[in-house]
């Protein structure tokens, strides 16, 4: 894992909360924590732990998976975290259409892992043959 660089997560976690014109206070509240921690995340003086990023998160309508992959906690995914990233600071979307863009494209990860499971044999089935089939 990557080390935490607190301050850029900080700043992050402030590009968002402005992005969605939300206010510090009001980001504080919804996120379950106080003005003060919440200022000193933000200022990179506090490292939060995995459950506060994920309040926060859902307080700003982002991936948790997102700040997660900024505080050094996951490592990012081929390409998840980037489109994630893309959706998340594109200025020119409001904060509803990145929620929606954020939640469809989980979805639609979702469905395809679904899929991919379904359809992957297992170790188990290598060599066997299908019941239906019969030999002469």
């Amino acid at each position: 894992m990557a080390t935490i660089d607190v301050r850029s997560l900080g700043e992050y976690i402030r590009e968002q909360r402005t992005s969605a014109e939300v206010s510090l206070r009001q980001l504080a509240k919804s996120a379950g924590v106080s003005n003060p921690y919440l200022s000193q995340v933000e200022r990179g003086l506090k490292k939060p732990s995995a459950e506060i990023l994920g309040q926060i998160a859902g307080a700003l309508r982002i991936s948790a998976e997102t700040l997660y992959v900024k505080a050094g906690l996951l490592e990012a995914r081929d390409g998840d975290a980037a489109v994630t990233e893309a959706i998340s600071t594109d200025e020119t979307l409001s904060e509803r259409q990145r929620q929606v863009l954020l939640e469809i494209y989980a979805a639609f990860q979702k469905e395809n892992a679904v899929i991919r499971e379904a359809t992957t044999p297992s170790p188990d089935d290598a060599g066997t043959i299908p019941a239906d089939v019969t030999t002469s």
